[in-house]
């Protein structure tokens, strides 16, 4: 989930997967794939920030994750 601020500077969570499109209409206007529309405070270069961050430390916790985890059989052996 990405933080965001509505232009009433109120907070919410918003899960990146659901965005459809950014526009920049002097307000940054995130739409969703189910068809609802936020106007953020933050520039369209902000909210693709924040998802790339998102993405990076989603894709380390699941290489950690996978680094940590015991090897199992390979190839249909059994243990």
């Amino acid at each position: 989930m990405i933080r965001l601020t509505r232009l009433n500077h109120g907070l919410f969570m918003l899960n990146p997967d659901l965005i459809e499109h950014l526009e920049m209409t002097p307000d940054t206007v995130v739409t969703l794939t189910n068809g609802h529309q936020f106007m953020v405070r933050e520039s369209a270069e902000e909210v693709v920030e924040r998802i790339v961050e998102f993405r990076r430390t989603v894709n380390a916790h699941c290489l950690i994750t996978r680094i940590a985890e015991p090897a199992g059989p390979k190839g249909g052996e059994e243990a």
